[in-house]
C-alpha cells in the first residue's frame, strides 16, 4: 500500500465479515480496500486450538458467491474454515491489503482518516469489521500464579501436548471451556470451574443437525429487539457438550474461581486445588480504544443501531448479536453485510 490513499470505503478487518461485505461492495461498483493487522485473511481462525469443529454445518457456513463444498449436513474443521477465508478471497479478488494495522481511526472535514504504519488510508466511509474476539479477558489474579504454573487464555491453546503432565484447571464453562476440557481429559487430570449453568443442546437432534432446527423455528432470524432475542442475547448455550457428557470423561466440576496464589486456585465454595496448569477460557472483551470518533460508550461498547452508528459514515459488523444470534457466524453474517453494505451504497450515491 502506498502512503495516503483514498478510497469510497474502507473496510478494516479481513475475516469473515469483512470479506462478506466486500463482496456486496464490489457488487455495488465502490472503490474500497480491507486492510488487516494479520498476515492472512480470518487470522482469529488461526489462533483457535487445532482440532477445533464448528457447530454450524456447511450449508449455514457459506457466504455469499463461493460453495463451502463437503457434505452440506457436516461441520467443517478449523482448517476447514481457514482454507475456505482464504479461497474466498482469491477467487473473488478482494482488495485485501494484509500486515496493515489501523493505530487511529478520526475524521477530519468530511473524511475518515485511518492511520497505519504504511501512510494514512483516506475514506467517505468505514466499516469496523474486527469481529468479536480482539482482546482476550483473563481475571487479574492470574498474575499471582507461581511461573513455573502453565497458563494460557485459549487463544493461546493449541493442543494437548503443549499442556505438561498433571492436573489442568480449565477456568470458563462456555462452549470453549467445556471442548478444551474434553480434549484435554484423554491424557489429564481435568478440573473445569464453572461461573454460571448453561443449557446444553445435542449436536444432532432426531437426525437433523440442531442449528437445522433453530432455523425451522425462527432462532437464527429473531433479532435482538424481539422478546426472543431478548432473552438469549443474554445467555450462552451448550452445543454438544454437556455436565453429564464431561463427567464420563473424568472431569471434575468446580464452581467460578476466585482466586490465586502460587500453585493453587481458590474457588468460590472456598475449596481449592493446586494445579500445574490452568486454561482461561474467560472469553474475551471490546477494545476500540485506536477509534478516535466518539461512538464507544465508557463500558467500551458501541453505540448503534443494527451496525449503524450516529457518525454518518461510519459502521460496524460481526458484533455479537449485531441484530440476530448469526450476526458474529461464518456464513450468517451476511445478512448483517447485506444490510450494511446497502447504507453504504445509499449513502454513497447521496453524495
Amino acid at each position: 500500500m502506498e502512503p495516503d490513499q483514498s478510497y469510497d470505503v474502507l473496510v478494516i478487518g479481513a475475516g469473515q465479515a469483512g470479506l462478506t461485505v466486500g463482496h456486496y461492495l464490489r457488487q455495488a461498483g465502490l472503490r474500497f480496500l480491507i486492510v488487516d493487522a494479520a498476515p492472512q485473511v480470518g487470522s482469529a481462525w488461526t489462533e483457535r486450538w487445532e482440532s477445533l469443529v464448528l457447530f454450524t454445518p456447511r450449508r449455514l457456513n457459506a457466504m455469499p458467491g463461493l460453495s463451502f463444498g463437503g457434505d452440506p449436513d457436516r461441520e467443517p474443521t478449523r482448517d476447514e474454515v481457514i482454507d475456505y477465508l482464504r479461497r474466498y478471497a482469491t477467487e473473488l479478488d478482494l482488495p485485501v491489503e494484509l500486515n496493515t494495522p489501523v493505530t487511529a481511526l478520526d475524521h477530519h472535514e468530511g473524511r475518515f482518516a485511518a492511520e497505519s504504519p504504511a501512510g494514512t488510508i483516506h475514506a467517505d466511509q468505514v466499516i469496523v469489521a474486527t469481529g468479536p474476539f480482539q482482546k482476550p479477558r483473563i481475571p487479574e489474579f492470574a498474575a499471582s500464579v507461581a511461573p513455573d504454573v502453565h497458563q494460557t487464555h485459549s487463544t493461546g491453546y493449541r493442543r494437548p501436548t503443549d499442556v505438561p503432565p498433571g492436573r489442568v484447571v480449565v477456568v470458563g464453562g462456555g462452549n470453549t471451556g467445556y471442548q478444551i476440557a474434553e480434549e484435554l481429559a484423554g491424557g489429564h487430570q481435568v478440573m473445569l470451574a464453572v461461573g454460571s449453568r448453561q443449557t446444553p443442546l445435542p449436536q444432532r437432534l432426531f437426525g437433523r443437525q440442531v442449528f437445522w432446527w433453530l432455523a425451522k423455528l425462527g432462532v437464527l432470524s429473531a433479532t435482538v429487539e424481539s422478546r426472543i432475542g431478548k432473552r438469549l442475547s443474554t445467555r450462552d448455550t451448550l452445543i454438544g457438550s454437556s455436565p453429564r457428557k464431561a463427567k464420563r470423561l473424568g472431569i471434575a466440576f468446580k464452581p467460578r474461581a476466585v482466586a490465586a496464589s502460587g500453585r493453587t486456585v481458590r474457588f468460590a465454595d472456598g475449596t481449592e486445588s493446586d494445579a500445574d496448569a490452568i486454561i482461561w477460557a474467560t472469553g474475551y472483551q471490546p477494545d476500540y480504544s485506536w477509534i478516535k470518533v466518539p461512538v464507544v460508550d465508557p463500558g467500551g461498547r458501541v453505540r448503534h443501531s443494527r451496525g449503524v452508528t450516529d457518525r454518518a459514515g461510519l459502521y460496524f459488523l460481526g458484533l455479537t448479536w449485531q441484530h440476530t444470534r448469526g450476526s458474529a457466524l461464518l456464513g450468517l453474517v451476511a445478512a448483517d453485510a447485506r444490510y450494511i453494505s446497502e447504507q453504504v451504497t445509499a449513502r454513497a450515491r447521496s453524495r
